[in-house]
């Protein structure tokens, strides 16, 4: 006999830690920028593949990003709490994962004991 209600219980909790780790990333991730602290990734190089970006586009997202930074109009101490805020995001959707690997593999339950 199947136990629907278990079965709804770990579909909703499932759902909600998705929801709270995509959540916080991506908030974190707008408040990174907002800081002034574009995250510019380069582009990797595979063989036998097409380029997503060219160097030179990754040089003009670059240019374009600091020239964003600079008609900011936060204060230095609104920016500072953004990136204080972006950090707290990033860790608290690393420890909701962290805890998703703790409670998902069993071996690792017996060392808080």
């Amino acid at each position: 006999m199947i136990d629907w209600l278990a079965f709804l219980l770990v579909l909703g909790s499932a759902l909600l830690a998705t929801v709270v780790v995509v959540s916080t990333y991506s908030l974190g991730l707008r408040l990174l920028t907002v800081s002034g602290r574009t995250p510019i990734v380069t582009p990797a190089e595979f063989t036998d593949a097409i380029a997503v970006i060219t160097p030179a586009e990754a040089k003009a997202a670059a240019k374009k990003a600091a020239k964003a930074a600079k008609k900011s109009p936060l204060t230095e101490g609104q920016k500072r709490a953004a990136l204080i805020g972006a950090r707290v995001c990033f860790v608290v959707s690393a420890l909701a994962v962290v805890v998703g690997i703790y409670l998902i593999v069993p071996v690792l339950h017996g060392f808080l004991n």
